[in-house]
């Protein structure tokens, strides 16, 4: 992760945290700016909002020396009980970002304001150990506003000095409550200069006086949760905020160039080739004759023998360390990562570039302002050496430039090389190069490249009870998703855990009398489960009729628009992908087809699914093909998504009858 990114989650007053002491009571009441937020007029809010920000002020003040100091003023009222969380702040701070002073108060709905003093804050070191930081010099205040209670309200003030590595900044003032009234000002030395640009918003044109500037806005709605959404930078009103010191380099960044020429030069010299690092290099590709064996190796080598754990110390959120600092540490984060196979890469003769990058898709897109904070991760974008067929590395684009780039992840430790997770397809990064950087589209891989081919041979038996084999080879991120789980069991016996989770989905009552796993490890394989069921009662009776679903497996239609809320977002899917099932069910005695459901024909833009039930013989045949072709649904064409998925829906609950046949019935008398 990118120092800048965590921080500014830490400090967003959206993200809380449990604390440990109730701080003590006090009779110091709370300052006029918060009692007056507390009895202005509010707009009904419906039965959903459980707070409001009622009053937002953010002051910039930057000094003539570079530093800066950071005051935010922010009074919030809880209107129920889910809101009381609201009270509960973690404030992040390091040696470059000191609290000078932070103060909370609680105005109830009766009786006497509550006052927070700082000896009643804890201190707390931040160590995320869920993401893989084992050092950091990022610690954190922690605020419990007493009685964060329905009707009352809760505020703080928080003084921060700030001495900035890039002159930028970020007013997030979309929240995932509504804000009622937020102010944000930047205050300039002579001579200064800024650059505003807005995000998911209208532009705002701010007030001047004397080289302050001042922007305001009121009612802005809550970004509400909705399933399968962009992620927050996605969605979110705010403003990125360039300051320009006058004839300086250091200043904040006017375009993806001048981004990119920074990282460059904070990059400068890490990549340099020691004689232990070659001498590893040649341990690991002397054998090895063709130019892709070499950087399949390298790859495999960073993925699986140098471990993800992140130092990151002041400039340590930014700067990748030494490659020789990851390799005889055998770990680093994601940009050292990149680092090390960059060197490893340059020393058989292969260019690659840093691409720093939002590890969620839709975060970021082409017209995103430059912006570290945009970004929590770095990935590679290596040059592919003539002669490798395009189908063996397929997460390419063509650059003018540079020709065809594959993008890799070397945190990633389950996706092979040559592919990429779908997080990070159709995905937006900066490309660092040479003479600067660029943002850049990352390539989507053909739906055939990733899902599942399933098949499977069953019998029927006259009480509806269906037995038989399956099989199921998984590719791409299906492969990669199976790895991970499987990955999680620690016991031998719940290998079958997983699995059996993918089979109820689609039948209610099973057991499996054997199951096996393939190329668990192999990631240049695709994984693999072979599995017997029994499924009692499968076949449903109507009279001497039996009522049989031929998809027997797999569920891929979507109820996500089946809800009574209209949708306010797109829909970001996982990963392109393509589903195949072919089943075959042997009648059972006594039995033939009297009807089976119409075939299915549907292709849209952003999927498209085709099948079909036939009589082979004694046995009733299903063939069905589903691909994902579209990651992003647009708001335009929810209306057409909803229909597909319903359709789907309606062939995966369609039955095939049998009836008793002419000869099981006997000869019939006239």
């Amino acid at each position: 992760m990118l120092r800048p990114f965590a921080l500014a989650l830490l400090a967003a007053s959206a993200f809380f945290a449990t604390l440990l002491a109730l701080p003590v009571h006090a009779d110091n009441g709370a300052p006029a700016w918060m009692h007056s937020a507390a009895v202005a007029a509010l707009p009904q809010y419906d039965d959903k909002t459980n707070a409001v920000i009622l009053y937002s002020d953010e002051l910039i003040a930057v000094q003539s020396d570079g530093k800066i100091r950071r005051t935010v003023r922010v009074a919030i009222k809880i209107l129920r009980p889910a809101g009381r969380s609201l009270g509960k702040h973690r404030f992040a701070y390091d040696p470059d970002t000191k609290i000078i002073s932070l103060h909370g108060w609680t105005i109830p709905a009766q009786g006497k304001d509550y006052e927070v003093k700082e000896k009643d804050m804890p201190d707390e070191g931040y160590i995320p150990f869920e993401s893989g930081e084992l050092v950091t010099d990022v610690r954190t205040k922690n605020l419990d506003l007493p009685a964060a209670d329905p009707g009352n309200v809760v505020g703080y003030e928080l003084v921060q000095d700030w001495r900035p590595y890039i002159f930028q900044d970020m007013w997030g003032v979309q929240r995932q409550i509504p804000v009622r009234e937020a102010h944000y000002a930047l205050q300039l030395p002579p001579s200064w200069e800024y650059k505003a640009v807005w995000a998911n918003h209208l532009d705002v044109v701010p007030s001047t006086s004397n080289g302050l500037y001042s922007w305001s806005l009121s009612d802005v709605p809550a970004v509400r949760w909705e399933p399968e959404m962009p992620p927050w930078h996605g969605v979110a009103a705010r403003m990125v905020v360039t300051i320009l010191p006058p004839g300086s380099s250091n200043s904040g960044f006017e375009s993806w160039a001048k981004m990119g020429s920074w990282y460059s030069e904070l990059t400068r010299g890490r990549r340099d080739v020691t004689p232990d690092i070659h001498a590893k290099v040649v341990a690991l590709t002397a054998s090895l004759n063709s130019p892709l064996a070499k950087m399949q190796a390298l790859a495999g080598y960073l993925q699986k023998d140098v471990r993800y754990l992140a130092m990151e110390l002041g400039i340590g959120g930014y700067q990748p360390h030494p490659a020789s600092f990851v390799y005889s540490h055998h770990f680093g984060d994601c940009k050292d990562k990149a680092t090390l196979l960059s060197a490893m890469l340059a020393d058989v003769g292969i260019d690659s570039y840093y691409v720093i990058i939002n590890a969620d898709r839709g975060a970021v897109d082409a017209s995103t302002p430059p912006a570290v904070g945009n970004f929590n991760h770095a990935i590679l974008a290596i040059k592919i050496p003539e002669g490798i067929a395009d189908a063996a590395l397929p997460a390419f684009t063509v650059h003018p430039k540079f020709g065809r780039l594959l993008f890799f992840d070397p945190t990633d430790t389950l996706t092979p090389f040559g592919y990429l997770r779908g997080d990070l397809q159709s995905n937006y990064g900066m490309l660092v190069i040479p003479d600067g950087g660029e943002l850049v589209h990352l390539p989507q891989l053909p739906p055939a490249k990733g899902g599942t081919r399933r098949t499977a041979k069953l019998a029927l038996d006259p009480q509806g009870n269906l037995t038989g084999d399956f099989v199921e080879i998984r590719t791409g991120d299906s492969a990669t998703g199976q790895r991970y789980r499987q990955h999680a069991v620690t016991k031998s016996e719940d290998r079958v855990k997983p699995l059996e989770s993918l089979v109820s989905d689609s039948l209610g009552s099973f057991v499996f009398t054997k199951a096996s796993i393939s190329n668990l490890d192999d990631t240049s394989q695709p994984f693999g489960y072979s599995y017997s069921v029994v499924a009692r009662n499968y076949a449903k009776t109507a009279g001497n009729l039996l009522l049989v679903r031929p998809g027997v497996v797999g569920s891929y239609a979507s109820g996500i628009l089946e809800r009574k809320e209209p949708r306010q977002y797109p829909i970001e899917i996982d990963s392109p992908a393509q589903y195949s099932d072919a089943f075959d069910i042997t009648l059972p005695p006594g039995y033939e087809v009297d009807d089976l459901p119409a075939p299915v024909d549907i292709d849209n833009k952003f999927a498209s699914y085709h099948s079909k039930t036939e009589l082979r013989g004694n046995m009733l045949h299903y063939d069905r093909v589903y691909e994902v072709k579209q990651l992003t649904i647009a708001m335009d064409q929810m209306e057409d998504f909803r229909k597909f998925n319903r359709i789907v829906a309606g062939d995966e609950r369609s039955t095939a009858v049998l009836k008793p046949s002419a000869s099981a019935q006997g000869p019939t008398n006239h």
